[in-house]
């Protein structure tokens, strides 16, 4: 059999075992490259990723959550960086509370306001109702985290031997009008932290959220009208 023969047996060979294979695609089993974990490009910021465990306003673990990472866009992951360089040197340092969510997770937080009120309200919502927390702002149908260019983020002392939050006024995600960035219902002393954050990262190229503290999205995001659902792993 010469060469080209056999080549041709190989590629009827291939063609026969693809024809009988499921219709069905394969399942996405990585983000696509334009994602990068934060960490690969700084191992020693803290991660805090709350929705890959049950200590979030949800009360449980969200769809699409499969490892505590944090995936962003390069440009996002690189301003981050920067950020974190400048705050190193006040003896200081980012935290991250989330990246980018997958939609399926934001599909999930939506059915939960639908239902009825859950253990954690006195904790996260104790003044809003919660069907209100959508029309109001605290929850999108469609999140910027999806386009995997924002970060949910507080600041931490470096200053003893085990790192402390910075009070800034109420924890990361409660939903009431003392969040706001320039709530005047706060201490001054976690409203200097908020404008120090707020400052930090507005620097470095992103802009914050008005309703959310703890909220900021890269001002130039790269994909601003992409709306991801892969998994975070």
């Amino acid at each position: 059999m010469g060469r080209s023969t056999a080549l041709v047996s190989v590629l009827v060979a291939l063609a026969a075992l693809i024809g009988c294979a499921p219709t069905t695609p394969p399942p996405i089993v990585r983000a696509p490259v334009w994602l990068v974990s934060l960490t690969s490009l700084a191992p020693t910021i803290p991660l805090d990723i709350r929705y890959a465990r049950s200590d979030n306003f949800v009360g449980e673990e969200l769809p699409g959550y499969e490892a505590p990472v944090c995936l962003l866009t390069k440009p996002a992951a690189q301003a981050v960086v920067a950020a974190q360089r400048e705050i190193r040197a006040l003896g200081l340092s980012l935290v991250i509370f989330d990246c980018y969510r997958p939609q399926r997770a934001v599909d999930h937080v939506l059915d939960w306001v639908a239902n009825p009120d859950v253990a954690t309200r006195a904790r996260h919502y104790p003044f809003v109702p919660k069907r209100e927390l959508v029309s109001r702002g605290y929850i999108a149908a469609r999140s910027a985290h999806s386009r995997g260019s924002s970060i949910d983020v507080s600041l931490l002392s470096m200053t003893w031997d085990t790192p402390r939050p910075l009070d800034m006024g109420t924890p990361f995600d409660f939903f009431d009008e003392r969040s706001h960035t320039d709530s005047r219902e706060v201490p001054a002393a976690a409203a200097a932290n908020r404008r120090l954050l707020r400052e930090m990262l507005e620097r470095h190229g992103f802009r914050s959220y008005p309703l959310k503290w703890w909220h900021f999205t890269l001002r130039e995001e790269p994909y601003p009208d992409r709306y991801l659902d892969l998994p975070v792993r």
